[in-house]
Formats: structure tokens, sequence, C-alpha cells
């Protein structure tokens, strides 16, 4: 039970209910519904959290933890005796006010019977909903599948089938009792280290595990069939709702929640790269969203709503982009914005990073940063990180975007120029991962890096030496870094773009030639790009859709593309094209 937890006794229906309090009862209060095979304790991270700004009251559901168990268990628990049981306890804890509500797996799935029969109208004020899906929403999905079926609907029913397959486990005589009090509760968590990345303590699992599962497969006996078969019509939400849906749920596929809107109204849609159990393993995203829907409800209003295509995944996530000033940084900053989430816009350019950062809230940020560094320096990069976590937190998403251009042979190249591009291309992105990077595996919550690279990663050219070697190593570092970082749920990703019109055409350096030749160069570059006029909007497109999609390696543009191909099947011929050179 998390510390500072105040316990008290709730009878009701032949049962005795174990509830524990935490934070102001003045304050909102907030509900939180385990699943199964859980107890409360499941929650511990979370209502810590959440407790700092509201009442928090967690409950072991009837069977479980250290609530008693009804007798005989058959018939005992049904939706409508869990029904008794929540509005037995919000009696109790919040006698003149309506809760908000909060449930994952089985409490999810409770927690929808709840907000939809009249009986609990007026006591609930909202819902936040995470791995569990409504009984009879799930058998109107069924019902709808099955007469008309499509290839794709046929596949939604089998694919979901295949994710159910403990469910049928469950309802046979006495097999699930015996696993759960022999090997299987004795490996329970072990297995949620291994498969979900689950972190233990907290008093989670607790001991009582294998009672707590044995006597949790009534859940699915009593209700499951029955409801399936006739599913209610009228189980429609009469709070705000708010829907959490892991994308790499494995009981769950996403696709039963597409037509939830017409159920609930007021919905608004959340979506978390993480597996099953998100209580555990993304306690800081949860308490955020939660909070922030809890309190919208409190004020009155609707939660915000972004406008960005992503806003379900990146509301309120914490994005920093180097280079963020102009081009595809000032781009990638502007399209986490319109996707709700709060940035970081560094910078070397003071004035181009405080200009970034003033229009990402115009276009959706909830909260918008300058800083000014530049990323080859290491000490300016250590206190940088060292005053975003202080001030903003741990990182939800890293864009090390910042570069430079150069152009010229490899002995017109001297080693300044050699260390000038390496120590911002190259260091500047080690500098970002090592200093950011780290946080996110110490936070244990998972996260995302984004190295933006090049074309020039894969395609030599004899005009590119210093240029196309610094993007090859950021393309190798994003690979190792990936391998590394991938058990702790840190995806990394490698961004090549090919001919992209922003500024760094006209800021690039051309060795071995004077000024005056160099000016020409750069403008005569600026103006190729700009006929080509592949916008810059289009990669931060990708670096959204790469983060999403775990993706390695996103060739950008179709020369990139292209590139990418031949550098796999046609080596040969690439190496050929790249003895060409380029007339500037």
């Amino acid at each position: 039970m998390p510390e500072g937890a105040r316990e008290r006794r709730v009878r009701t229906g032949g049962v005795e209910l174990c509830v524990a309090e935490l934070g102001d009862p003045g304050q909102p209060t907030v509900v939180l519904v385990h699943g199964y095979p859980d107890s409360k304790e499941v929650w511990s991270e979370v209502a810590a959290r959440l407790a700092e700004r509201f009442h928090v009251v967690l409950y072991d559901v009837r069977g479980h933890g250290r609530s008693t168990a009804p007798e005989p268990l058959r018939g005992g628990f049904t939706l409508a005796k869990l029904t008794d049981d929540f509005l037995a306890v919000v009696d109790e804890v919040s006698p003149d006010r309506p809760v908000h509500l909060v449930g994952h797996d089985w409490g999810s799935v409770q927690a929808w019977e709840f907000v939809t029969v009249g009986r609990t109208e007026g006591r609930i004020a909202s819902f936040t909903s995470m791995s569990g899906p409504s009984l009879d929403h799930f058998g109107q999905w069924i019902n709808a599948r099955v007469k008309r079926p499509t290839p794709r609907r046929v596949g939604q029913l089998l694919g979901q089938g295949a994710k159910s397959w403990y469910v049928y486990l469950l309802h046979t005589p006495a097999l699930p009792e015996l696993a759960w009090r022999g090997p299987l509760g004795k490996r329970w968590s072990k297995i949620l280290e291994r498969v979900e990345r689950a972190p233990g303590g907290g008093g989670y699992p607790t001991s009582s595990l294998p009672s707590d599962a044995a006597h949790g497969a009534w859940l699915y006996r009593d209700n499951v069939r029955a409801r399936l078969r006739r599913p209610r019509t009228d189980a429609y939400a009469h709070v705000p709702v708010q829907l959490i849906t892991p994308q790499d749920d494995a009981f769950l596929s996403e696709r039963l929640y597409d037509d939830l809107e017409q159920w609930a109204p007021r919905l608004t849609r959340r979506t978390l790269a993480a597996g099953h159990w998100i209580p555990r393993t993304r306690p800081d995203q949860l308490s955020a969203w939660i909070g922030e829907f809890v309190m919208s409800v409190e004020g009155g209003h609707p939660a915000p709503k972004a406008t960005g295509r992503h806003a379900d995944r990146f509301g309120g996530q914490l994005v920093l982009v180097t280079g963020a000033g102009s081009g595809i940084g000032r781009a990638t900053a502007f399209a986490f914005a319109e996707a709700g989430a709060r940035v970081v816009a560094v910078d070397r350019d003071a004035e181009a990073a405080a200009r970034t950062a003033e229009l990402s809230r115009l276009v959706g940020a909830p909260e918008a940063w300058a800083e000014t560094a530049d990323v080859s320096d290491e000490q300016a990069m250590e206190k940088l990180a060292e005053k975003v976590h202080r001030a903003y937190g741990v990182l939800d998403v890293l864009v090390n975007n910042a570069g430079i251009g150069l152009s010229g042979s490899f002995f017109a190249t001297t080693p300044e120029d050699w260390r000038k591009v390496l120590d911002v291309n190259l260091w500047g992105v080690i500098h970002g991962c090592r200093l950011f990077g780290a946080r996110m595996a110490e936070r244990g919550q998972g996260g995302h890096i984004v190295n933006t690279a090049s074309a020039a990663a894969y395609q030599p050219s004899r005009a590119l030496p210093a240029y196309s070697t610094s993007k090859a190593a950021v393309l190798m570092l994003s690979e190792c870094l990936r391998a590394e970082l991938a058990d702790q749920g840190i995806g990394v990703s490698a961004i090549c773009p090919g001919f992209v019109n922003t500024n760094i055409t006209a800021t690039a350096r051309f060795a071995g030639v004077d000024e005056a030749e160099e000016r020409r160069r750069q403008e005569k570059s600026s103006r190729l790009y700009g006929m080509r006029n592949y916008p810059p909007e289009k990669v931060a497109e990708a670096i959204l859709d790469a983060v999403i999609r775990n993706r390695a390696v996103v060739p950008v543009t179709p020369e990139a593309r292209g590139a990418h191909l031949m550098s796999r099947y046609l080596p040969g011929l690439l190496r050929r094209l790249a003895r060409v050179e380029p007339r500037l």
C-alpha cells in the first residue's frame, strides 16, 4: 500500500472491502479500480503522484487483496454486485461530491458498467478507461462484424479472438485455480518483468496473488458469456470519458475502440507506446493525463483538444528539439506542438529559438520554452540538460536535429573543417543521447530518441566526404543505441532526408575555395534546393510517424528512399554514381 495511506473497511453485500485513501479529502476524489489478477497495489505509483493534487481512493475488489470473497464464489462477481461495491465505497469516502473514476483491465470493464447504468448518475464526474472495454460494447462490436462480414472485419474478429486466448482457459473448471495456486502464481512477478518490463516493489504483486487470481476467474465466468451473448443496447456513458490505449497491448486490439464515440459522445482519446500493465510501466504519463482530465471536468470545460493529427499520442508529452530555430527543427517543433506536446526549442541563435517557442504556443503547445546552446559544446549541453531536467522534467522525446553542411573534396577539407563538422553533426548527437537518453533510461518509463542523419549516410559522394562520414556515423550510432535501449522501452530512429528546402544550403561551407566562390556556390545550391522545394514540414511528419511506429531508419524524400534501396540491392551502381563530380 502506498506510504501514508489511510485504511478503512467498507461492508457491502456480504463482503468486507479494504479501502485505502491518500491526499487531501478536501480535493476532488479520484477512485482507482484495479484489474485481474491484481490488487489495489498495482496503482501504488500512480496513486502517490495523484495524491499530490487529489484525494485518492483505492480499494481491493471483492475476493482480492485484503478484501473478503463472497460465498459461494459462483454468482458472487456479477457486474451488478460489483456496482453495489463501488457505490458503497464512494458513499463512504465522498458522500457529498461525485468522484472521478479510473479503471484498468477488469477495473475498467467494471467501470464501464458503473458509468452506463442509471443508478450511478450523479455519483461519477468522469471516467478514465485503460485496457478494458465495456462487455456490452464488445458484444455489439462482435455482432456488427458477424452480421456484416468483410475481409477486414473478419480479420479483426480473428485477431481479437487470438488475443483473447486466456479468456477461454479461465472458463475451464478448476484449471485456472490450479495454475495460479501452483507454478503460475509463483512465477507471475518474473513474467511481468520479462514480458511487460514492469518493475516490482511498492508491495506489488502482493503475496495474496494466487488466491486473488483464483477468485478473479469468476469475474469472467459470471459475466463474459452472458454479456457477449446479450449485450445491452443502452450502454451509453453519462459522463466524460478519457480512453488511454496502449499500442502494444497483448490482450486487446485497438480496433475494439473504433466506434466508441457512439457510446461515449464526450470522448478524449490517448495512446501510449507501451504494453498492457501501464499503471506499473508508465505512471508519470498516466498521472499527468488523469490529472489534466480531472481538472478539465472540475473546471466545467472539456479537456483541451490539440489540433494535430497525433494529438492522442503526444498530448502533454515533453519534447526537446535541437536546431529548432529554423528548417527541419522548427517544423518538427511545430508538428509536436500541434499534437499538444510541451516543447523545448533549442538553438544556438537565442532569438530564433525564442521565436520557435512563441509560435509553438500559438499552434497548440500547452507550454513551450526556448533554450540557447551550441550542441558541439559539451559543457553547454551539460548545463542545458541540468536545467531541462530540473525545470521541465525528463524528456519523452528527444530530437537531435542540429547540423551543418560542408562540401569539398577530401584533400581540400582541412583538419579544422573536419573538427567543426564532426563536433556539430556527430558529437552534438552524442551529447544529446548521452545526457538526455540516460535520464530516460534511469526513469524506466520508455521514451524515444530521433537523430537526424541524411541520405548522405548511405549514399557516397566525392564532394561530401566529411558531411557523409558524420551522417553515416549518426546512422550507426542510432542503430547501436537502438539495440542497447530496446529492453528499456526506448526507441531510437535515424531520419534520413534528401534534398529539403531549408537554409542549410545558405550556411553550408565549401572547402578549398575563396570567400567569393563559396558565396556563389551557396546561392546556386539554395536555388537548386528551392526548385526542388521539398518542404521541411514533410520531414517533421516523418519524424512523428517514426516515433509512433518506432521505425529504425526512415528515408524521407523520394531520392533518399531510392538511394536507400540502391545501397541495399545495387551498391555497385551507387558507388559508380558517387564518382560523378557535381557542377556548382
